[in-house]
């Protein structure tokens, strides 16, 4: 089989993906950034104690609001890259939707914040139901999608070196979920979530970005 003829059965704008992919490196960076420099300002949080959601609120939380949205963006980006390489298949679709739901949960965040100690708000409550909801979704859009990769036997390789941090999210996650019941290292329990989440779209966007820059999809 030619490269072009390779090229010509890979869905979308395979060609696109290097692109994409740099977008999304660019963008994890940016965020981890963000996240450390609005940490360090006033008033101050406590990244064991409290959210990340915390920092948005405050004199400051205009930085932090901005990194949702780069959040959105750096995740919008790998989600388009992988759309555009991956054949069809019902777990690719279900992948990409749970993965949507991360997406656009992160701007929905940046939208409304989130309530800051006991106050009680509208927008609070829909911060809290977002984030629940884009949370449970990274983690299943990680696996279906690293699982998608790893049945297709053009991105067989790819999808091999994925899936430990896919598995790694999974981790993150009940992570999460303990520090939900013990509320003096909720921060901290959040943030290594997130960083698994954002580990697996950085490893996944620098071999993509790697195999796909020739414009087409590696041998079967």
């Amino acid at each position: 089989m030619t490269a072009d003829t390779r090229r010509s059965h890979v869905p979308g704008r395979t060609r696109s993906a290097p692109l994409l992919s740099w977008i999304a490196i660019g963008g994890v960076v940016t965020y981890v950034a963000l996240d450390i420099i609005v940490q360090a300002l006033p008033p101050h949080d406590s990244p064991i104690r409290q959210p990340e959601s915390d920092l948005a609120v405050g004199p400051y939380g205009w930085i932090m609001t901005i990194n949702f949205v780069v959040r959105a963006i750096l995740s919008g980006a790998i989600l388009v890259a992988l759309k555009g390489v991956l054949l069809p298949s019902w777990r690719t679709l279900l992948g990409l939707a749970f993965l949507g739901t991360w997406t656009a949960g992160a701007l929905l965040l940046a939208l409304f914040p989130a309530d800051v100690g006991r106050l009680q708000t509208v927008h609070g409550g829909i911060h809290l139901a977002v984030a629940a909801l884009a949370f449970v979704s990274m983690p299943i859009g990680a696996v279906l999608l690293s699982r998608s990769l790893a049945m297709d036997a053009r991105w067989a390789d790819l999808g091999q070196r994925v899936m430990p941090f896919a598995y790694l999210t999974v981790a993150g996650f009940a992570v999460l979920v303990l520090g939900s019941v013990m509320h003096r290292i909720s921060g901290l329990t959040e943030r290594l979530f997130l960083a698994s989440a954002l580990l697996w779209i950085l490893i996944l966007a620098i071999n993509l970005g790697q195999e796909t820059a020739a414009g087409g999809a590696p041998e079967p």
